[in-house]
């Protein structure tokens, strides 16, 4: 889903505030991402020469209500590095950094780095399993223009990372051999991208979906046909963002349940206490149980 935001005035110290280079007295690179989704991507890669704040961070939040505060504002505006997932999902990012300019702040945009543009583009890339070694290479590409120093041991963090990876690639392989081919739906494009590399279809309407995804109402077409497809049990498996929920997608969850088409939760952030690779593999494998 893109994230509906409002942005007040910043003070004007914050508008002052120019990009230190370390945080506080620590010799560590500060790091911002807009979620703790690569927050964590590059805590992993970076190690003990980072400092990361992630700004969105909570799984009980929806996304479309939440708003940055000065805090925020102030961590970008000291950050040498910027972490921002673009596509139109994070645009605060943006007006953040154009309140505190820095010419010397390293800004890596994860849509330009996998050429994710366009007005239909999924903007939930961080489900793109297979790009996933990309991304982690432009967060260390990025640690490493930013503190040349550390290259090497940034560079040994992203290839420890990408190795680390192998559970999940192996999962979702496991599952295309299995199932390609097979239908399933989702609420909003949230696993769109884990759905594709999965091999599966999703038969959801799209203006059903596309509709979730901005906000909106989807017409009573879209809404009755999602409900047939449910109803009919033409589909393995119904996936249901739970950290953004409607009237409307809790009426399509409650739809599968008495279906008895299987359920499997996905969230845009990540859940405290895990990493990364821990909360994709556990969705993914929630997903391969309920395809059977």
């Amino acid at each position: 889903m893109r994230l509906r935001i409002v942005l007040g005035a910043l003070p004007v110290a914050l508008l002052a505030a120019g990009c230190g280079g370390a945080h506080g007295s620590r010799s560590t690179l500060d790091v911002v991402a807009s979620t703790n989704v690569y927050g964590d991507i590059a805590r992993q890669i970076g190690g003990a020469h980072v400092h990361v704040t992630s700004i969105l961070t909570s799984p009980n939040a929806d996304p479309h209500l939440f708003e940055p505060g000065t805090a925020n504002g102030l961590a970008v505006a000291t950050a040498r590095v910027v972490i921002q997932n673009g596509a139109g999902y994070d645009s605060f990012m943006t007006r953040l950094e154009h309140a505190a300019p820095s010419s010397g702040r390293i800004v890596i945009t994860i849509a330009d780095v996998l050429g994710a543009h366009g007005h239909d583009a999924n903007p939930h890339l961080w489900y793109d399993v297979p790009k996933l070694p990309v991304i982690a290479r432009a967060i260390a590409g990025g640690l490493g223009r930013a503190d040349p120093a550390h290259m090497r041991v940034y560079r040994e963090g992203e290839r420890r990372f990408v190795a680390s990876l192998a559970p999940l690639d192996r999962e979702v392989a496991s599952i295309h051999t299995r199932h390609a081919g097979e239908a399933v739906v989702y609420t909003e494009p949230v696993p769109g991208y884990l759905v594709a590399a999965a091999g599966l279809r999703n038969v959801a309407p799209d203006a059903f979906t596309r509709a979730i995804e901005n906000g909106t109402e989807p017409p009573p077409q879209a809404v009755a046909a999602m409900d047939a497809v449910i109803a009919g049990r033409h589909v393995k498996a119904f996936l249901y963002n739970d950290q953004a929920t409607s009237p409307i997608t809790s009426r399509a969850r409650s739809e599968a349940e008495r279906a008895h088409v299987p359920v499997v939760a996905v969230s845009e952030t990540l859940p405290a206490g895990t990493t990364f690779q821990r909360w994709q593999l556990d969705q993914v494998r929630a997903l391969a149980k309920a395809l059977g």
